[in-house]
């Protein structure tokens, strides 16, 4: 299922910049990387703005705490400021598990769409059980589902389910956003 309310963004006026939500295994990366490629737009993994104490604690099974997340979110909202400074599009992933870290990064950045890359707690341990090279154990996977909050309909968040092909994510996406190529700015 897929669902949007445009009326975030306006009829005639798709984001300029896409935060990809969702909890640790959703596939983030790939889809911001392979949506990037697709529309010749700059990506950021939010594992780049953790400073190395987070990595450090993940790396140890430990969940983050707020404290621990507050400059964290911030690093991606200055990103994302940096672009519409610049009026360049860009996408960047956040796990963004709870509202109010949504509001942190999107609140008066109206330019800033909103996907949710849903799965269930099988599909996603089994991803990560496959997964080699990064910090996030499986073990903490638990966590992330205790954390998630589910967007509210008032966020306006397109969400995709993850059980689909990675090509499929990126054309969802670029189908129900209106993006056919590099944006006009």
């Amino acid at each position: 299922m897929i669902t949007v309310a445009r009326h975030r963004f306006g009829r005639h006026a798709p984001p300029s910049i896409i935060l990809l939500m969702g909890v640790a295994g959703s596939g983030k990366s790939t889809a911001g990387r392979n949506l990037g490629q697709r529309l010749g737009w700059p990506f950021r993994d939010a594992d780049s703005f953790h400073p190395p104490a987070n990595i450090e604690k993940m790396s140890r099974g430990t969940p983050l705490t707020d404290d621990d997340r507050w400059p964290w979110l911030d690093a991606i909202g200055a990103w994302i400021d940096e672009l519409r400074l610049r009026g360049a599009p860009g996408i960047v992933t956040c796990s963004a598990l709870r509202r109010i870290y949504r509001d942190r990064l999107l609140g008066g950045r109206p330019e800033v769409g909103l996907v949710f890359l849903q799965g269930d707690f099988h599909t996603i341990a089994n991803r990560m059980q496959r997964r080699k090279g990064h910090f996030m154990p499986p073990a903490l996977l638990k966590s992330q589902f205790d954390t998630l909050e589910m967007p509210g309909r008032d966020e306006a968040a397109l969400v995709v389910p993850v059980a689909m092909a990675p090509r499929k994510v990126v054309e969802r996406i670029v189908g129900a956003f209106g993006l056919d190529g590099p944006l006009r700015v």
